[in-house]
């Protein structure tokens, strides 16, 4: 099991990695708009919350052993397997999107619709890769509590944000978004 949480860290570290020379140019940008509502500062403080400080919590602690469940060994490299899916989606959507990507619901000076790569298959790579994520968290972090927290805050997040982030691509690309909607599928490939 332990091999499972040093996954899980390493894969966050990973994270951070992909996404901070991006998010220190993107700090630097104009912005047209921003659409940051409360709802959205919970729901990511939320989303901290299961992803990364009840892991902390249940790895540097045994307060929620408790909790703790045991699956097959095959369940935890299965978890593995997705985790490292997770990092490829989630690498390639940062690397296609650049600095059109943003930790909320905004819109540079100079943002462009992104179309290609990675996002000529599906709109949203990068909740697509939160999916896998989700779903290997608990495999690796087998505990009901530090494994699942962030499944049950992202359904919420994903419902709300998409929605949200969609009209404001509509609003702010129009037609041109209506058409690329058309071609790609939310989070799975849309079938031609």
């Amino acid at each position: 099991m332990n091999v499972f949480k040093f996954v899980f860290w390493a894969a966050i570290i990973a994270e951070m990695v992909i996404r901070a020379p991006i998010s220190k140019q993107q700090r630097k940008e104009t912005k047209s708009e921003q659409r940051v509502s409360t709802q959205e500062k919970v729901m990511l403080g939320l989303l901290f919350l299961g992803m990364f400080f009840l892991p902390l919590f249940y790895s540097a602690t045994n307060w929620l052993d408790f909790a703790n469940y045991s699956l097959p060994v095959w369940a935890g490299w299965l978890g593995v397997l997705l985790m490292g899916l997770a990092l490829l989606v989630f690498w390639r959507s940062h690397k296609d999107l650049g600095l059109n990507w943003s930790p909320t619901l905004e819109i540079r000076t100079e943002h462009k619709l992104i179309t290609s790569g990675i996002f000529g298959y599906i709109r949203h790579p990068m909740y697509a890769s939160q999916w896998i994520w989700v779903i290997a968290q608990p495999l690796l972090l087998q505990n009901w509590i530090a494994g699942f927290a962030n499944l049950l805050v992202f359904i919420f997040f994903y419902a709300m944000r998409v929605r949200a982030e969609e009209q404001m691509m509509l609003d702010t690309f129009g037609d041109e978004y209506r058409e690329y909607m058309k071609k790609t599928g939310a989070v799975f490939p849309k079938g031609r």
